[in-house]
């Protein structure tokens, strides 16, 4: 696979894309608006600058894989692609319809996934018309340092469609490849998650301050952050979408979103992304 198309050129959308146009693919990202498209190039062009300036990619790789992007609104310059992947708002409407769109433009050999955190792949799957070609392949971010890609089949995915998936994750990108059934969450966030949420209602008992839950989890048990400071890396929002889908799917009450997580996302407090979180960031 060589022609990769990507839906959504934001964090997760850009870093998809640099990690596959450094591997040697073709990418062509597709933003929701033309006044986008402009900040997606950016993204990826500033990430792989910094990588530049770090010693971990030549000047002239960059610039080469930088020639091999595309940045449109065209839904049908994905007609050639050998695999796309939906990197979206978590959002189960909005991936649908783009999943039907998808299923318009693109030959019958590609391959559809979605990039999603906790969302059943299935109930994404079943916009298309060849649900057994879509599969889950979850990016961590930062997607060009994270190593970890979790590849989920649905219960009508077809293995030899996910087995090349995951070949080409591992093989062309580098990355590790864990496998996972189609459930809410997956394996990360199906384990993270609720250790988030248990942090969260912990600092909105008044039973610690944020500062002591993270070093306490990162002096105590060795994570390299404290699940608040996780929190406004990953996203207060994204968090919070997760929790609800976990919640809806599994109705256990741990996994239920804390009441102070909904209100600060009400608030625009998403963590690092909006400068505000459990801990300011406007510095």
């Amino acid at each position: 696979m060589q022609k990769i198309g990507v839906i959504g050129g934001g964090t997760m959308g850009a870093g998809i894309a640099e990690v596959c146009i450094k591997a040697g693919s073709e990418v062509i990202i597709i933003e929701a608006k033309p006044e986008f498209v402009e900040s997606a190039q950016k993204r990826v062009s500033t990430s792989l600058g910094k990588a530049v300036s770090r010693g971990k990619i030549s000047q002239e790789d960059a610039d080469a894989a930088l020639a091999r992007l595309t940045v449109t609104v065209d839904y049908d310059t994905l007609a050639d692609r050998d695999l796309v992947i939906e990197a979206a708002p978590e959002n189960l409407d909005l991936k649908r319809q783009i999943f039907a769109r998808l299923d318009e433009v693109t030959s019958a050999e590609a391959i559809l996934a979605t990039n999603t955190s906790s969302i059943p792949v299935i109930q994404v799957a079943t916009a298309t018309k060849k649900p057994a070609r879509v599969v889950g392949v979850h990016f961590f971010n930062p997607v060009p340092v994270m190593p970890l890609v979790e590849i989920i089949s649905t219960l009508v995915t077809d293995e030899k469609i996910a087995d090349t998936v995951a070949d080409y994750v591992k093989n062309t990108l580098g990355k590790t490849v864990v496998r996972a059934g189609d459930q809410s969450g997956f394996i990360v966030n199906a384990l993270l998650i609720p250790y988030l949420c248990q942090a969260i209602r912990m600092y909105a008992s008044g039973y610690a301050t944020a500062e002591d839950i993270d070093a306490a989890m990162v002096g105590g048990c060795g994570y390299p952050m404290g699940p608040l400071t996780l929190c406004d890396t990953v996203g207060l929002d994204i968090a919070l979408a997760a929790s609800e889908s976990l919640y809806a799917e599994f109705g256990e009450p741990h996994l239920a979103p804390p009441p102070l997580l909904r209100r600060m996302v009400e608030a625009g407090q998403l963590g690092r992304k909006s400068g505000q979180g459990f801990y300011n960031y406007s510095k």
